[in-house]
C-alpha cells in the first residue's frame, strides 16, 4: 500500500472534518444558502497519455443544488481530475439518456423504479457501459489523481471494500462484459419484482457482486482509491429532504406497478 496515498487519504479525512464543521456554521448562519454543481465542467489540463477507459467523470444527484460540504467534496473530485470532463446529470437527464440509449425492455424496467437510488444505480452502470468513464457518488471523492490511479491498459477498474466488490466508485471502457450482466441481473430483478430484500439487492452493490462472481476484475482497495464521507454525511447530503435516503424507504414502494397491471 503506497505511503503516499495513505498519507493523501488522512489528509482528506482530516480536511473534511474541518470542513463538516465549517459546514454546520454556515448553514446555522445561511440555511437556505446552496451552491450549484455544473452540468458540464471541462477538463482543465490536456492529458499527455491516452487510456483505455476515457477520462470523463459523472455524478448524479436527486439536485445540483448542494449544500457547502458537497460542493466542496466536489471541488475535491475536480481537483484529483484536472484532466478528466465531469458531467453531473439530473434526475431528468437520467431518465433522457436511457430513454435515447438503451433497448425497450431496459428502459421499461429502468421507468418502473420509484426511488432515486435505485435508478442511480442504473444508470451508473449503463452509462459506463454505453460511453465509459468514471462514475463516483455525490459524497465520494479520490484520494489520489483518477490518471494515476486508472492505467493506460485498464478496461474497468473496480472498488473493493473489506468484505467485496462496490458501486459508490466505478470505472469503465465502453461494452463490459461485468457490467452488460449487472443490467441484465437489474432488469431481471425489476421485471420479476425482487423488493423484499431492498434496493441493494434490486439494483445495489449485491447485483454487481453477483454478475462478476468467480471473475477477478481489474480492481483496487478502497482506502488507497477512494472513500465517502470525508466532506459530507447524510444532513448536509439530503437537508432539503430529511429522512429520504434510499435506507428510509418501504421496499414496497421501490417499483412502480407493471403497465399491465397498472
Amino acid at each position: 500500500m503506497s505511503v503516499k496515498i495513505v498519507i493523501s487519504n488522512r489528509l482528506l479525512k482530516i480536511s473534511g472534518g474541518f470542513a463538516k464543521t465549517i459546514g454546520y456554521i454556515f448553514h446555522f448562519i445561511f440555511p437556505k444558502r446552496r451552491f450549484v454543481l455544473p452540468k458540464f465542467s471541462k477538463a482543465i489540463i490536456k492529458s499527455k497519455k491516452s487510456s483505455i477507459i476515457p477520462k470523463v467523470v459523472w455524478q448524479t444527484n436527486f439536485t445540483d443544488k448542494v449544500t457547502l460540504p458537497v460542493y466542496i467534496n466536489y471541488l475535491i473530485i475536480r481537483l484529483m481530475s484536472l484532466d478528466h470532463d465531469y458531467h453531473y446529470v439530473s434526475t431528468e437527464d437520467r431518465e433522457e439518456f436511457i430513454k435515447k440509449y438503451a433497448p425497450k425492455e431496459f428502459v421499461e424496467a429502468f421507468l418502473r423504479l420509484n426511488d432515486g437510488a435505485a435508478q442511480a444505480d442504473f444508470w451508473r452502470v449503463f452509462v459506463l457501459n454505453t460511453k465509459g468513464g468514471v462514475y463516483l457518488d455525490i459524497d465520494a471523492h479520490p484520494v489520489w489523481p483518477l490518471s494515476k490511479i486508472i492505467k493506460k491498459d485498464d478496461k474497468e477498474l473496480i472498488l473493493k471494500n473489506k468484505q467485496h466488490y462496490t458501486n459508490y466508485f466505478m470505472a469503465s471502457a465502453p461494452s463490459n462484459p461485468i457490467l452488460e450482466k449487472t443490467l441484465e441481473l437489474m432488469v431481471d430483478n425489476i421485471n420479476n419484482d425482487r423488493i423484499e430484500k431492498g434496493v441493494y439487492f434490486l439494483t445495489g452493490p449485491e447485483v454487481l457482486n453477483h454478475a462478476i462472481g468467480n471473475k477477478k476484475p481489474n480492481s483496487r482497495f478502497y482506502r488507497v482509491t477512494c472513500v465517502q464521507g470525508s466532506f459530507t454525511n447524510e444532513y448536509f447530503q439530503y437537508m432539503d429532504r430529511p429522512r429520504s435516503k434510499w435506507t428510509y424507504k418501504d421496499n414496497r414502494t421501490l417499483l412502480k406497478p407493471k403497465k399491465e397491471d397498472s
